[in-house]
């Protein structure tokens, strides 16, 4: 009888972990790469002297899919040297000096190479019609920029975590100028291609709006 308790209680034990591990995934499975992935290792990961294909820190050039495959093991994000530096509870990636990745982020990297590791896009439309900052250009903003122009890490002394530092850099004409990659300004995203045409056209529509905050 006492062997068939503590049999129960392991059982019991693991269920309660697979639970656990199972809950810090609850974001969208279906994780497509140049939307969801490559946003978050440019932003967060190809900073001047990081991981860009300038610098080449430690090999890696972060900024497009054959460079992010390198520490890639598809299936496996437990032998990815990518995931592997980034999770946990004390990461080692991005650099001390910068902010770590979100556990959504981490775990759109790890469900991303649980599915293939495939180089996916266009997983979701992109709706030209709907160009709020909150619904369309936040998002865009915060995958592609926020990591390198943050509160704590202002590239540029540009700060992009909030309306206000958007807003301000849109006044000055220096924000679409970077992001259509036009010749008089410093192409943006940083060392790798610009947005999609349907992204930049939401962002051209909310600009040509008066750039609210709605």
């Amino acid at each position: 009888m006492l062997k068939l308790k503590s049999v129960l209680y392991l059982l019991m034990t693991m269920l309660v972990i697979t639970l656990s591990d199972c809950a810090s995934d609850v974001y969208n499975p279906d994780v497509c790469f140049q939307e969801n992935v490559l946003p978050i290792f440019v932003s967060n990961c190809a900073m001047s002297g990081c991981h860009n294909s300038i610098d080449k820190e430690e090999g890696y050039d972060l900024t497009s899919y054959e460079g992010i495959m390198k520490g890639v093991v598809a299936n496996h994000p437990s032998r990815s040297e990518v995931y592997i530096v980034i999770s946990g509870n004390n990461p080692s990636m991005p650099a001390q000096n910068y902010p770590k990745l979100s556990n959504k982020e981490v775990s759109y990297i790890k469900l991303w190479i649980n599915m293939g590791a495939k180089n996916t896009s266009n997983c979701s439309s992109c709706d030209t019609m709907s160009f709020t900052y909150s619904g369309s250009v936040k998002p865009l903003i915060t995958s592609w920029c926020v990591g390198c122009h943050s509160s704590a890490s202002p590239g540029g002394g540009y700060n992009l975590s909030n309306y206000s530092g958007v807003a301000a850099v849109v006044a000055t004409g220096q924000f679409l100028g970077s992001i259509q990659h036009t010749s008089s300004f410093s192409a943006m995203p940083k060392n790798t291609s610009k947005l999609s045409d349907c992204d930049i056209k939401v962002i051209e529509k909310w600009i040509a709006a008066g750039y609210l905050d709605n």
